[in-house]
């Protein structure tokens, strides 16, 4: 499979975003219930279009992650967050996840960003590995922070300086 091209989001991505969100939800990394119609806009004022990166194949989107800032405090600016990353399930296993967190490392870079961090489920093991091959290293541990599917679990706090 080709490398994805990687470009931020714009407003007409909104439908396909939405999209892949809900085709792609699943216990193992949302603590939300499932999405049901009607289904709102995937932009919001707290996410908008700048917060996003985009892979795209052939034209046609095959995921996206958000970045942003884990707080509005200017003592907290610099350190970026990853708060979503998807990947539509034809396009797995072919490096999408990857190359986005590739290029939220160097999004978050020319944001002025000295850190980047994310939470991650403790029981989502392949995004674990996929953050750990990255760099990216266990911080901190809530035990039994959410009740998913029937069972507690963990959330882990992973981060990198870069």
């Amino acid at each position: 499979m080709p490398v994805p091209h990687i470009r931020h989001a714009r407003l007409d991505d909104d439908e396909a975003l939405g999209r892949l969100d809900r085709a792609t939800w699943s216990p193992l990394h949302s603590v939300q219930p499932r999405p049901e119609p009607p289904y709102g806009p995937f932009f919001t004022e707290r996410s908008v279009p700048r917060d996003h990166l985009v892979a795209e194949l052939a034209g046609t989107v095959v995921g996206y992650l958000t970045l942003g800032c884990p707080t509005p405090l200017a003592s907290n600016a610099h350190v970026r967050q990853i708060q979503g990353l998807a990947v539509a399930e034809e396009a797995r296993g072919a490096g999408v996840g990857r190359v986005l967190l590739r290029a939220a490392r160097e999004e978050a870079r020319r944001q002025g960003a000295r850190r980047l961090t994310l939470r991650v489920l403790g029981h989502n093991t392949p995004a674990r590995r996929l953050y750990e091959s990255e760099g990216f290293a266990v911080e901190g541990v809530l035990p039994e922070e959410f009740f998913v599917g029937g069972a507690y679990v963990d959330d882990v706090f992973m981060g990198m300086f870069l």
